[in-house]
């Protein structure tokens, strides 16, 4: 198994349209949005749906469970990494990390879950490891 202990990812910044997404982040709980208007879900959190530009979304609590749809392993980085798109169990595919995990192992399907890291900021992050 490949840890990143040596690997630092910097801190976001949160705003007043993102700030609930980054509190839940804190706490272990991923949070999507999902319009009223259409049904949809959607990830990266934003007020407005990205599908009928409707106003009135509202924050859901995500599983945290998903499918890996794509992934790229950065071997030539100072400490190596897996970045992928999961699709999440609610619909929206989101980009992320895919950490504690042998890289040689992943496999487009696989099963994942998410699991949150702390950045340099103290606040956390969503990524992904094998389910």
């Amino acid at each position: 198994m490949i840890s990143v202990p040596d690997r630092t990812w910097p801190a976001p910044e949160p705003n007043p349209e993102t700030k609930p997404y980054w509190e839940a982040a804190a706490e272990g709980r991923l949070l999507i949005r999902r319009c009223a208007a259409c049904g949809r879900a959607h990830h990266y959190p934003r007020a407005l749906c990205p599908f009928c530009f409707s106003d009135r979304t509202e924050w859901l609590a995500a599983s945290g469970n998903g499918t890996l749809y794509s992934f790229s392993v950065m071997q030539r980085a100072p400490v190596p990494y897996a970045i992928a798109y999961v699709t999440l169990e609610e619909g929206p595919a989101m980009m992320s990390n895919l950490v504690d995990c042998d890289f040689d192992t992943i496999r487009i399907g696989m099963k994942v879950r998410a699991i949150f890291k702390p950045t340099e900021g103290g606040l956390k992050l969503p990524m992904f490891t094998p389910a």
